[in-house]
């Protein structure tokens, strides 16, 4: 697990809210502290989709929401004249890309290993910060794979020229 500083907020948040770079990761939860406080839990609600919709979502077996649903309604929480007290939203890696990136680790675990491979966004006193994590469902001494996850994300805060000090 690293905590990466991220030193231009304003970028980073229309990259955020305004673009789909986040899109293909799934939302677990969310909070949002402003004038009221809105909490959102990302499993998905089947009797909210018709047929084709929860096809589409099931499709990857999946059983949060993905970001790409969630972004407008964030977008509307966050932006105005004022800065929200502190948000957090924790991300989740879709099943399909949790697989492949466990393979790819080469550290001797499989999908059924892990829970959950994680990204967690917190604003909090003006910092912003972004915290890779891994759940796991089975006891392990090597860490390879939590490297590996440290290092993916810092390669994809790099690629999209997101701006951070490591914690």
């Amino acid at each position: 697990m690293k905590s990466f500083l991220l030193k231009d907020q304003k970028q980073f948040m229309n990259q955020l809210l305004k673009s789909g770079l986040f899109d293909h990761f799934l939302l677990s939860e969310a909070s949002i502290h402003g004038a009221v406080s809105y909490h959102v839990d990302g499993h998905v609600n089947r009797d909210f989709f018709d047929a084709e919709e929860w096809e589409e979502l099931a499709a990857d077996g999946a059983e949060y929401i993905p970001f790409s649903y969630f972004r407008p309604v964030c977008y509307e929480l966050i932006r105005g004249k004022h800065t929200p007290v502190s948000f957090k939203l924790v991300f989740l890696l879709s099943p399909a890309n949790a697989e492949r990136t466990i393979a790819s680790a080469d550290c001797g675990l499989s999908a059924r290993d892990v829970s959950g491979m994680f990204l967690n966004l917190s604003f909090r006193e003006g910092a912003m910060t972004f915290t890779s994590g891994i759940s796991y469902r089975t006891f392990t001494t090597d860490h390879a794979l939590d490297a590996a996850w440290d290092a993916l994300t810092a390669r994809f805060l790099s690629k999209n020229n997101i701006s951070f000090d490591v914690r």
